[in-house]
């Protein structure tokens, strides 16, 4: 588990000048939403179920967390909880960061002090930024009236 690139974990290359900005795009999101690389589809069964599962009770989370339903406390407990995985499996599938302008895919390996800051500060913009488009588009209040959902209460 070091944050240094070999030959199984090479650093990304620079991106293509010439990709269509759909593609980009895309290749972004990738990066910073799935701390998983190429290598997690050959990982056993077993050990993909149990993160794809963290991942969906995280998003759980988030829409309870939206609605009122789940207090602030566990809130930042499922919080803390997700970016101590994502560091860890950063880590051993991504160990490299970013080095310039957000726009670019210039890479350096990564120390676990930069890992670490990495996904604290991409975690609360995208907390943020979630919590903005579910609420201006009425997805919470959506949630919040579901009789379905009251079991969740």
């Amino acid at each position: 588990m070091n944050g240094k690139a070999t030959p199984e974990t090479p650093l990304p290359r620079v991106a293509d000048p010439t990709l269509p900005r759909l593609r980009w795009l895309w290749e972004e999101l990738k990066f910073h939403l799935v701390p998983w690389g190429p290598e997690f589809r050959e990982r056993p069964g077993t050990a993909r179920a149990i993160q794809i599962g963290i991942a969906v009770l995280v998003t759980v989370a988030w829409l309870l967390a939206g609605t009122g339903r789940i207090g602030p406390a566990m809130v930042s407990a499922w919080w803390i909880g997700w970016s101590v995985y994502e560091v860890a499996a950063r880590r051993v599938c991504k160990p490299w960061i970013k080095d310039g302008p957000w726009w670019q895919r210039h890479f350096r390996p990564a120390t676990l002090p930069d890992l670490m800051a990495y996904v604290a500060t991409k975690n609360v913009l995208i907390g943020a930024v979630l919590f903005a488009a579910l609420q201006s588009t009425g997805v919470l209040r959506f949630l919040a009236r579901m009789p379905a959902l009251q079991w969740l209460h």
